[in-house]
């Protein structure tokens, strides 16, 4: 009889909050589809939404609240990982450029990046300050 893998449960709650997570932004593609060459809003916001989410996770998390050990693995890694999506966002790029649509794909390239950096750094920001005026 062979050892317990004592990583089993968090590979298992990673796979199923990746599917989750992916399941969610190929809904959000469903209900906002990018016309072929159009400029891909869907993944842009998809991507901001998921770091803002992951900005306020990581406080809630790290600061505010004792987390089972898994939680951390499930939402964070799996579903946050699902849906937000760096390859789309390079193939997106790709496409672009590839249409002949330069100027647009580097446009979506340091946009996606100022965004998402500026909604990670937010929800920081906003999420600190909300939980310190509970505090007081």
């Amino acid at each position: 009889m062979g050892a317990r893998n004592p990583q089993g449960p968090v590979v298992a709650v990673v796979a199923l909050g990746g599917a989750l997570g992916a399941s969610a932004r190929y809904g959000a593609g469903l209900i906002w589809p990018t016309a072929p060459g159009g400029f891909p809003w869907t993944t842009l916001c998809v991507n901001v939404i998921g770091c803002a989410v992951i900005g306020v996770f990581m406080v809630v998390i790290g600061e505010a609240w004792s987390a089972h050990r898994l939680v951390r693995p499930f939402f964070g890694t799996g579903v946050l990982g699902g849906f937000t999506t760096f390859s789309t966002y390079a193939v997106d790029i790709e496409r672009l450029i590839a249409a002949g649509r330069v100027r647009t794909g580097l446009a979506y390239l340091g946009l996606t990046l100022l965004a998402a950096l500026a909604a990670v750094w937010s929800a920081v920001w906003a999420t600190r300050r909300v939980l310190a005026r509970r505090q007081a």
